[in-house]
């Protein structure tokens, strides 16, 4: 199960309350944020835009690639580490809006991180260092240090120790 906070709602469903759960001049300040970053070229520029206007945790040589959609509501609650990759279109969520409840968690990925085009990752959810997430993976729940994960759901392709074999493999057929 993810590491998330589930909130009950009564009635209508739980988007018909989000601003009972953000304030709508905060949605409004990230959405024009995230646009801005989406679109630009400058890596440093969309790292500075992240960690000042949304509160966001981001390590030194982190890359976004174009159009990177990040949560709208709770920014806040992703962190990435340091020298880590964020592939094109990627969505990276820390709300969830259902029927019945809302749900919240931390999104935390690691140092030296990989995350392939199209990806999306769900709330709650670690992804640990020196990971590698293929192109287009459903993330919904945690990818252990070292790892290479891809598919929806996602599932662990090769763990560290297969990985560090297999390229170690490689270079002795060098």
């Amino acid at each position: 199960m993810r590491n998330t906070t589930r909130y009950p709602v009564e009635g209508a469903n739980s988007l018909w309350h989000v601003y009972k759960t953000v304030p709508f001049w905060k949605v409004v300040k990230n959405f024009i944020v995230i646009q801005l970053a989406r679109y630009t070229p400058f890596l440093a520029m969309k790292n500075w835009l992240y960690r000042t206007f949304l509160n966001m945790k981001i390590g030194d040589q982190t890359s976004f690639g174009l159009m990177v959609m990040l949560d709208i509501m709770f920014p806040e609650k992703i962190s990435i580490g340091r020298n880590s990759v964020i592939g094109y279109n990627t969505t990276i969520l820390a709300h969830e809006y259902l029927i019945k409840e809302y749900r919240l968690g931390e999104v935390l990925i690691g140092d030296e991180v990989m995350i392939g085009a199209n990806t999306t990752i769900l709330p709650g959810v670690r992804i640990g260092d020196h990971s590698i997430v293929s192109a287009g993976t459903l993330v919904n729940k945690d990818v252990p240090d070292g790892a290479f994960v891809g598919g929806n759901p996602m599932r662990i392709i090769y763990t560290r120790e297969e990985l560090e074999k297999r390229f170690k493999t490689e270079e002795s057929h060098d």
